[in-house]
């Protein structure tokens, strides 16, 4: 099938490539030409395991091409996918205006029957208003609304494993309309995805508002999860618990399951902290205050400063003279995505007490680098105390002690009497409990994670 993707950015890449895998032609679009010349060099603008591989394979059997010609790419798709941004808006909602511009550009230019998907993370009603601006165009040039369908396809994608999710999903959630456009629609989904339903059925077809809603429920319950199980580490720190063992505990339960059940610095990224907010604004628009998740977003913005507090308290308030390594600074490993992450808040919070920070990070300092130019934009005396460094041994040189942000499986086990040589206090502040505290302590390391017997 012809498919055009609208947006070569995150999910736009993967959802392109990994339809072209499947014999697809695909057509990727983005107003972007920096971006469209790195794709048409060989290189990929994001990290994501596989990804470069598969688009290369897939441009040399001539299944994937990118381009900035808006024109073309909707003459070029018969399904057409809106992957584009929504970043969140000064009061949280989801900015639409590139949805909407999208959907403005194929109503102008297409002239045969379409199928127009939302792929991008959308509040409910987006689809309402991807419809009314489609609508507007064709009328214009005296053509039949009914030439367009839009269907919702919520994306489920976890950073550093987005290949492997879309290639062998959970579940593939399709809307559609109810009338004859919106059939026609199902029908072309369904053979779009046929290939991923062989070993067994798939996907989940409702109206497009359910599916919509669909997308922001599963991420609001996974955030859920994490600021739940933060709140009860930060408890057992106090009470002397394991928050290990009562993870096991509870994760045997079937009802409850181990997924999203550790503790640690706190959520980050581009999908769960502008998602919740999202959802929030939504139910704020027709008059309904989602408690629980308005608690869940205060516990996480919390939680991201929890080993500053631990510092505090080993170190006391004034950090001055006080130097600090720091592992791990994408939001979560195997991506180098700093939206949001846990390392610019803990980062900012030890340079304000007056700390010196030397980080490393696998992937993501150039990311993080960009980011942090970004936090002290107004304090340019604070930026010249962090350092980076490529090698996470020598960002160990001299420092008070080791933080740890990101679980790299690289962090899992190093050299740990390198460690104590190098730091002047045997202390790590572990942020994703990667190590047991009885080991530590028999290493003669000090060990404070987050509720595990500190």
């Amino acid at each position: 099938m012809k498919v055009t993707i609208i947006g070569s950015g995150y999910v736009g890449l993967v959802t392109g490539a990994c339809l072209a895998e499947q014999g697809n032609n695909v057509f990727c679009l983005d107003l972007d030409p920096k971006k469209i010349d790195i794709l048409n060099s060989g290189g990929v603008p994001i990290y994501e395991p596989g990804l470069k591989e598969m688009i290369e394979r897939n441009r040399a059997a001539g299944r994937i091409q990118f381009s900035t010609d808006i024109k073309a790419s909707v003459e070029h798709g018969e399904i057409q996918f809106i992957a584009v941004g929504t970043p969140p808006d000064e009061d949280g909602s989801a900015d639409l205006q590139y949805v909407v511009a999208a959907a403005r550009n194929i109503g102008k230019h297409m002239t045969t029957p379409k199928v127009i998907v939302d792929k991008s993370t959308v509040p409910v009603g987006t689809a309402d208003k991807v419809t009314a601006a489609i609508t507007e165009e064709l009328v214009k040039r005296n053509l039949s609304p009914e030439l367009c369908s839009v269907v919702s396809n919520p994306e489920f994608l976890k950073e550093g494993a987005a290949v492997e999710d879309f290639m062998r999903p959970d579940r593939i959630v399709i809307g559609t309309s109810s009338d004859a456009a919106g059939l026609r629609a199902k029908e072309q989904m369904r053979k779009l995805y046929a290939p991923f339903n062989r070993h067994h059925e798939r996907t989940y077809y409702m109206d497009v508002k359910s599916a919509e809603l669909t997308k922001y429920a599963a991420n609001a319950m996974l955030a859920t999860r994490i600021s739940f199980m933060n709140e009860l580490a930060n408890l057992a720190d106090l009470v002397g618990a394991d928050i290990e063992a009562v993870r096991q505990g509870i994760g045997s339960d079937s009802r409850i399951g181990y997924g999203f059940l550790y503790s640690g610095t706190g959520y980050g990224g581009s999908c769960f902290p502008k998602d919740v907010s999202a959802l929030s604004k939504t139910a704020i628009e027709h008059g309904k205050d989602l408690k629980i998740l308005v608690a869940v977003e205060a516990v996480n913005e919390a939680q991201k400063t929890i080993l500053v507090e631990k510092i505090e308290k080993r170190f006391g308030q004034d950090l001055q003279g006080k130097k600090f390594a720091l592992w791990g600074l994408a939001f979560k490993p195997n991506t180098d995505d700093m939206r949001e992450a846990p390392s610019r808040v803990i980062i900012g919070e030890l340079v304000k007490r007056g700390a010196q920070v030397v980080a490393y990070d696998p992937v993501a300092m150039p990311e993080a680098k960009h980011a942090l130019e970004l936090d002290f934009k107004g304090n340019p005396e604070g930026l010249k105390k962090v350092a980076m460094v490529d090698d996470p041994t020598t960002a160990l040189d001299g420092c008070d002690a080791l933080v740890i942000v990101t679980e790299w499986k690289a962090f899992r086990s190093p050299d740990f009497d390198l460690v104590k040589q190098k730091l002047k206090h045997p202390v790590i502040f572990d942020g994703r409990n990667l190590y047991e505290p009885q080991a530590m302590q028999e290493l003669g390391i000090e060990y404070q994670g987050i509720g595990r017997h500190n």
